[in-house]
């Protein structure tokens, strides 16, 4: 700036030129001699040169003001520095006065810049200096700026919103069907979503009395063609703030590499804040933060869109990224859900991203979408891990006591949860429903008449997800039938089957699986456990039913045959009983009213039969020694201990004494 000055030219030099030549001119004209010509040529030039006196000093007053004014302009910014104060710390008198002084170098210089373009550049050392002042005024400006927005900032606090945490809720990854009893719904726990309006959800980031402020420096700075260095503050302060965010939501920086290197257990827990921390960043944050620049920058048209792309992207794609790690991760069955909530997050913010985002935040849409697909694929690859895992659960030994398997508890309990997610399932397999994705389940008419359209009576086809979870019911009875097998008494094989295949029904009875399988469904598995019930009874007892049937106790003999085939019908149905109760009272059938039920038809048909032949052939061992010893049950007897049956704990008769 002082070289710029030194150089500014002395205008009295100038005065003192013309002064002369107009003296030379004037002592020409004296002379006698001069042609007419000549004389006539002296007389233009002593006007033009009378001329230019005029001009030469009308432009010394104008310059040596405009000289004096820069000089005043120069002192004020140089005593913003040494003062060593924010100036809109010390009032709005002296902030109003910063942004006069620098609009006014800066109209000085828009001034001097048209006055060398036309003066033939004796102005442009003077512009020269405006503009090395109003460079020290606009890195002012720009410090005042970053210290406004930092010094104003408002806290980000999350008690207020309506987004809540469910991270202590617990998942048991071990293994694909490590899940007991019906604990696979303790899963998920899906996050309550806020039906409040998206005005709702801005809250101020800058306190609301220093925005006029930001907007004035704003305005000056891009006024005088720094709106970079302008952009570069409020960018790299809001940054900061955007980083700040994410670290209140628990959200790190991580690679897809050490998420993929993440236990179950603990990954579970990080999508669960991820899902937390996306609603919140992109309803609240985002929204709030696009509003705060469009107050500051709300002049300047796309301007303002490209400093909030700039200022969230970086955040976002941070989120996005895990969202891929996710994605990209092996497909394993106990992830689906947790996946499945991850789609619907970004697909239910896709409006709100829409609406921040403009078209020149490509990348970020695009990436946004990118994501959203893998999530897709990554939900069609892990439930068709999941069906295979169905169909491939071998087991070596039969499940001990013929209850309820793990693997139809889980199978059930999964499909129950996949429920809640029927729109996106509509959504990511309406055209996937092919039958060679569904492998030896039969082809799609044969899952369609099972179900015989109770799903949709105005549809030529069941809903995807009918479609798939009916599938998967059917690899799972398939598989329930193999592990049957594992059994070499035929009634458990049938008893096993009536607990899988009741529990499969009363499982869709009560829950909202019931409007994918369809009445029909329950209906035909109804007869299915009901017929299994039926051949278990008959595999069971009928040996033993057989005992107090009348066939071979009304032949012609002699008394004391038929007291010797008498006292062999009751020791061998002792022995029978005696077996069935030590191995039945070791069989398990957990629901009660099944339970109940089977007792009840056994008891029926066993203690009737029994009293019967009681009635008819008891009094023959009258007089007979040791009685007790054939007749050791009385119907009455039977009864009680028909009721320890299928309680999943063996019980001996050896040591019981007849009442």
């Amino acid at each position: 700036m002082d070289g710029c000055q030194s150089m500014i030219p002395k205008v009295e030099d100038e005065e003192n030129v013309i002064a002369a030549a107009q003296h030379i001119v004037k002592v020409l004209g004296t002379n006698k001699n001069l042609s007419d010509e000549m004389r006539k040529t002296l007389e233009n030039l002593d006007v033009h040169l009378s001329t230019m006196a005029i001009q030469s000093e009308k432009s010394s007053s104008g310059l040596n003001e405009l000289e004096e004014q820069l000089r005043s302009f120069q002192e004020k910014v140089v005593k913003w520095d040494t003062d060593h104060t924010m100036i809109w710390d010390s009032g709005p008198e002296a902030a109003s006065e910063c942004l006069q002084v620098v609009d006014g170098v800066r109209k000085m210089a828009e001034t001097l810049e048209s006055l060398s373009a036309s003066e033939n550049g004796q102005w442009s050392q003077l512009l020269c200096q405006a503009h090395n002042i109003l460079q020290m005024g606009m890195a002012r400006l720009e410090e005042e700026f970053s210290y406004i927005l930092l010094q104003n900032r408002l806290p980000f606090e999350l008690g207020h919103m309506s987004f809540r945490s469910s991270e202590e809720d617990a998942v048991d990854g071990e293994s694909t069907f490590s899940v007991e009893d019906d604990s696979i719904e303790d899963l998920v726990q899906r996050d309550s979503s806020s039906t409040r309006g998206p005005e709702d959800f801005i809250i101020d980031f800058v306190h609301p009395d220093v925005i006029p402020d930001l907007r004035s420096i704003a305005n000056v700075m891009f006024a005088s063609n720094y709106q970079h260095e302008c952009s570069q503050a409020y960018i790299s302060a809001r940054k900061d703030a955007m980083d700040d965010c994410l670290a209140a939501l628990e959200i790190e920086r991580l690679s897809i590499e050490e998420v993929l290197r993440m236990d179950w257990g603990t990954l579970n827990l990080k999508i669960k804040r991820w899902m937390r921390a996306m609603k919140i960043f992109t309803r609240v944050h985002l929204a709030s933060e696009k509003r705060l620049c469009d107050q500051i920058f709300s002049e300047f048209g796309s301007v303002r869109t490209l400093y909030f792309d700039e200022t969230s992207k970086n955040s976002m794609l941070q989120l996005l990224n895990f969202g891929e790690a996710i994605a990209v991760g092996p497909c394993q069955p106990e992830k689906l859900f947790r996946i499945l909530d991850m789609y619907e997050v970004l697909f239910d913010l896709l409006p709100d991203i829409n609406a921040l985002y403009s078209d020149e935040s490509i990348s970020v849409i695009v990436d946004y979408h990118e994501v959203i697909d893998r999530l897709a694929d990554s939900i069609r690859g892990t439930f068709h891990e999941f069906r295979n895992a169905v169909k491939s659960n071998t087991s070596l030994n039969p499940f001990a006591g013929g209850g309820v398997h793990p693997l139809t508890r889980y199978v059930m309990n999964y499909m129950k949860l996949l429920t809640d997610y029927g729109d996106t399932f509509h959504v990511l397999f309406g055209n996937n429903n092919d039958d060679d994705r569904i492998p030896n389940v039969g082809t799609r008419q044969s899952v369609e008449k099972e179900n015989c359209g109770e799903t949709d009576s105005s549809s030529n086809s069941v809903m995807p997800m009918s479609y798939h979870l009916l599938s998967v019911s059917s690899i799972l009875e398939t598989n329930l039938d193999g592990k049957s097998k594992l059994y070499r008494d035929i009634s458990l094989q049938q008893f096993f089957l009536m607990n899988n295949i009741s529990y499969m029904v009363q499982k869709v009875k009560d829950s909202e699986l019931r409007a994918f399988f369809g009445d029909n469904w329950i209906r035909q598995h109804n007869g299915k456990f009901q017929q299994h019930a039926m051949n278990y009874e008959r595999a069971a007892w009928s040996s033993i039913l057989s005992l107090l049937k009348d066939e071979g106790m009304n032949n012609p003999g002699s008394n004391s045959v038929r007291k010797t085939i008498l006292k062999e019908r009751f020791k061998g149905f002792n022995l029978a009983f005696e077996e069935i109760y030590k191995s039945q009272t070791g069989w398990l059938i957990p629901d009660p009213q099944l339970r109940d039920d089977l007792r009840i038809s056994v008891s029926l048909k066993l203690i009737q039969a029994y009293r019967r032949f009681m009635g008819l052939y008891s009094s023959h061992l009258d007089g007979e020694r040791h009685k007790g010893k054939y007749i050791k049950y009385h119907g009455d007897d039977l009864e009680v201990l028909l009721l320890d049956l299928f309680e999943g704990s063996p019980k001996s008769l050896h040591n019981y004494h007849s009442r």
